[in-house]
């Protein structure tokens, strides 16, 4: 050891910048809930009740179909025989208690171009109805604006369509859980000049530095790899500045630019998950969440027609939770029960293994399975996701949750 003496300040000087390199960029998990979907609705088709009709519609089709237990069957994830019964009621719960998670009032392709004035209007009309279901207690917990891009044929109005929804929602303060989602991302600058905006308005409307974020919207070959042939995934993130929450994938705009044919569009398609994977690993660390695409197969129509669009729902769903991907979008009011289904499926399946070992781990008593500190922590979050969306009740938890908190590290006051 006594040969080291003379290097040790040398070794510290060499790796001071890198150890602060290292911990800006890589925070770790960001605390705090990540809803399972976002659910994108445009503009104009946005009031104040969206929510509540949809949750409303969504049992509506569940019992056009033949009631819960029969989505159930026809998704077939649910291994446990003696658990469909507890899901099918979990998920009806949840349709009656919060339907929809997360909301995107989208200004984007959902909107298309109806003129500068239809906009501002469109604008105005959105800021009112959140007010208006806020006050009734009917906001989602998570909800914001897909505004236009920041190319050079749509940036104009996306800027002016950022400011407007901005200033006038923060005259009445804020959403807690407010999301600001920039589409068609390209270049590391089109971040940068994100940034530059949201400072702006911080400062003119005296918000305290860093209360805005906004979503990365990963629908471009170019947001992949860039022109010199590296990823841009880690550089974007690291030029929001710490803002950047999220990075949605969008499944056909990203099919699309490859020149995949419209009926080969899915988020499996094997470059759809050449992408994600690109994804995981340029966020990992880094605080920023991920979401998986959406399927534009509907449940309308026929029987036959609900039951294998509900089918392909429930498996992508499954398929995209069981690749760490956590939250996807939905289309249309009658996916919610797919949704929720699927979903829980998913968190409830091994459960009872996750809280022993979860209980062996935190009272250091040992048990069959020895775990290490990563997988215990890996476990804790998978508990916490179960819980936030309400695949899982506290009361089935044998231990305290701030236990799970300071296992991943967050704050558990």
């Amino acid at each position: 050891m006594a040969a080291l003496d003379g290097v040790r300040d040398r070794i510290e000087a060499l790796l001071a910048g890198p150890d602060a390199a290292t911990a800006a960029r890589y925070p770790g998990e960001r605390a705090g809930r990540q809803p399972v979907h976002s659910v994108y609705v445009p503009a104009d088709r946005f009031d104040a009740d969206l929510p509540t009709r949809w949750g409303a519609e969504a049992l509506a089709a569940v019992e056009a179909a033949g009631g819960i237990g029969h989505l159930l069957e026809v998704h077939d994830l649910v291994e446990d025989a003696t658990e469909v019964e507890r899901i099918g009621q979990l998920v009806l719960d949840k349709l009656h208690r919060e339907p929809v998670e997360d909301l995107r009032i989208d200004f984007e392709d959902g909107y298309g171009d109806q003129g500068d004035e239809a906009e501002d209007a469109a604008v105005a009309a959105a800021v009112r109805a959140i007010q208006t279901a806020r006050d009734a207690g009917t906001l989602p917990p998570f909800l914001g604006i897909r505004f236009k891009c920041l190319e050079p044929g749509a940036r104009h109005r996306g800027l002016r369509t950022l400011e407007s929804f901005v200033t006038a929602l923060a005259a009445d303060g804020l959403p807690e859980g407010l999301v600001l989602t920039l589409p068609k991302v390209t270049t590391v600058e089109q971040v940068q000049a994100m940034v530059l905006a949201l400072e702006a308005l911080e400062g003119a409307l005296d918000l305290p530095v860093g209360r805005l974020g906004f979503e990365i919207q990963v629908e471009t070959p170019q947001a992949i790899i860039g022109p010199d042939g590296y990823s841009l995934v880690g550089p974007m993130i690291a030029a929001g500045g710490g803002r950047v929450t999220g990075m949605p994938y969008g499944t056909y705009d990203y099919s699309a630019s490859l020149g995949i044919a419209a009926a080969y569009q899915s988020m499996e398609h094997p470059a759809a998950d050449f992408a994600k994977q690109m994804m995981q690993v340029g966020a990992a660390g880094t605080g920023v969440r991920l979401s998986d695409g959406s399927t534009n197969v509907l449940p309308v129509g026929e029987p036959a027609a609900v039951d294998a669009a509900w089918a392909l729902h429930g498996r992508l769903v499954m398929r995209s939770l069981r690749r760490g991907f956590y939250q996807g979008w939905d289309m249309h009011p009658a996916q919610l029960p797919s949704r929720y289904a699927a979903t829980y499926a998913f968190f409830r399946s091994g459960l009872s293994d996750v809280l022993t070992r979860l209980d062996n781990y935190l009272s250091e008593r040992g048990g069959g399975v020895l775990d290490e500190p990563a997988t215990a922590k890996a476990m804790a979050g998978f508990l916490l996701r179960g819980l936030d969306c309400g695949a899982v009740r506290a009361q089935e938890v044998p231990f305290e949750l701030a236990a799970l908190r300071h296992l991943l590290g967050q704050q558990t006051s």
